[in-house]
């Protein structure tokens, strides 16, 4: 959250960006009609808290249902409200320059339209004056909200639960409307890393970060030195520490790895990681094959013990961002072998951006017990229009392993994570009501199940498989 006093937030993943809207951005529900042979499956309702405005072609039945669910967002970086808050990322972006996809940008009217229904701003453009005005109100409800101001967000957005995606929790962030999603991939790297941070710049930003994590776990554990064996690392810091992130709250465990590696996690034997392990625990630099044979390792036997803990395991995988980022590497197919391993069946995964250009090969994932998928970010960075045609794909043969997500989270002054959970909530519920619109106008669903499945995917989905218990 920014005001006029504040800095920009260390909660914000990229840099900056100044401009003016050109273009004033009106909020509303444009309620098309269907077309003579196509009824609307209800009667639009109106004064909903989460107000959806249907693109061209969605039934407005449809929409106005969608907008009024309580949603479950399956992923996010929500800021707390202390001063300076620093625990929204593990591998915040933003010491790596970022070519920002054109939705993510001042021009796209959305943002006014955010401003405009969190904090009644009545201009069409972002002036200096203002901004300032902006900045003002901004700052007087976040005073007047204190450590509400996050739930004062969630009811503004029409969210009953969100997921924050962080290193710790923090104030405001308290259940049961917000619970934890923790950082694990530092666990996978209890060796030295300059070789691997050598293979490129963004690399050379990341990896520093992951091995400060990792002294901070192993400080909340009180250890002062790398274990020298792979089985007491396990014992004394893998181990405690997911159960520590469990007892606290966690409801997943969160690995960025394609922003360091290949998802291509392989089987590897227990001996020869403690083989590798040992080598170089005194010191010394892993080679490319030895460390990912360890992290490989480390990666499997960290999800059989989130599973073990009943905690999900969510994955990154999308197309961004980062100039030396590697998409091959994100494709979710790679993680088939994963998914295949019959000790890892009593864990849950969660394929988080739904794979983005991928996303047809992450929904052939979908037939796997224990796999779901996210649309958080896509909701930020696709139109609602072609996120539609991703979620048609995932709906039309697995609804009951689709979630709700919003990737909201803080990226430049004045544009904190409200503002990126207002838009991701608005275009995640119009692509929804489009991709349902059009498997009710060629006969898939009838209105009833197509309410039943919007419900499933921004609400049930994710209580049933985080056991939720909501009402």
């Amino acid at each position: 959250m920014y005001s006029a006093s504040m800095p920009p937030a260390p909660g914000t993943r990229f840099t900056s960006w100044r401009g003016s809207f050109m273009e004033r951005h009106r909020i509303g529900t444009f309620l098309l009609a269907c077309g003579g042979a196509v009824l609307a499956c209800t009667s639009p309702h109106h004064g909903d808290v989460a107000a959806t405005s249907a693109q061209p072609g969605a039934d407005p039945g449809i929409t106005a249902f969608i907008g009024k669910i309580r949603a479950v967002d399956n992923h996010s970086h929500a800021n707390s409200v202390a001063h300076a808050d620093s625990d929204y990322d593990a591998l915040p972006l933003d010491g790596i320059p970022i070519e920002m996809p054109a939705q993510l940008r001042l021009e796209n009217p959305a943002w006014i339209a955010a401003y405009k229904a969190l904090y009644q701003y009545p201009y069409a453009d972002l002036s200096d004056a203002h901004m300032k005005e902006l900045r003002g109100t901004m700052q007087r409800v976040a005073k007047e909200q204190g450590e509400g101001f996050p739930a004062w967000v969630l009811d503004r957005i029409g969210t009953e639960v969100l997921f924050a995606n962080r290193l710790a929790m923090g104030p405001g962030l308290t259940p049961p409307r917000f619970r934890w999603v923790s950082y694990v991939d530092a666990l996978l790297l209890p060796l030295s890393t300059k070789a691997e941070s050598a293979v490129s710049p963004d690399r050379e930003v990341l990896y520093p970060l992951e091995a400060k994590h990792l002294r901070r776990y192993m400080s909340d554990l009180k250890i002062a030195k790398r274990p020298a064996t792979l089985d007491a690392y396990l014992k004394t810091v893998v181990t405690p520490t997911l159960e520590a992130q469990r007892k606290k709250g966690c409801v997943a465990v969160k690995f960025e790895a394609a922003y360091l590696r290949s998802l291509d996690f392989a089987e590897v034997p227990a001996a020869t990681a403690r083989q590798i392990y040992a080598k170089y625990a005194a010191g010394g630099e892993p080679s490319h094959s030895d460390y990912k044979s360890l992290e490989d390792f480390l990666f499997r036997y960290i999800a059989r013990e989130a599973g073990r803990l009943g905690m999900a395991v969510h994955i990154h995988s999308f197309e961004a961002f980062g100039p030396y980022y590697r998409v091959a590497g994100a494709d979710p197919l790679l993680l088939e072998s994963t998914f295949n391993d019959p000790t890892l069946r009593q864990t849950n995964f969660v394929i988080i951006h739904g794979g983005g250009v991928n996303a047809a090969r992450a929904g052939t994932m979908l037939f796997k017990p224990n796999v779901y998928v996210d649309m958080s970010l896509m909701t930020l960075v696709y139109t609602p229009a072609r996120l539609a045609e991703v979620l048609r794909g995932w709906l039309t043969e697995y609804p009951e392993k689709v979630l709700f997500g919003s990737d909201a989270f803080a990226f430049g002054p004045d544009m904190g994570w409200e503002v990126t959970a207002w838009v991701s909530s608005k275009n995640g519920r119009a692509a929804l009501a489009l991709a349902l619109t059009d498997m009710i106008r060629s006969g898939e669903v009838s209105c009833a199940r197509a309410e039943e499945i919007a419900t499933m995917v921004l609400r049930t989905n994710a209580g049933r498989l985080y056991r939720l218990g909501l009402k």
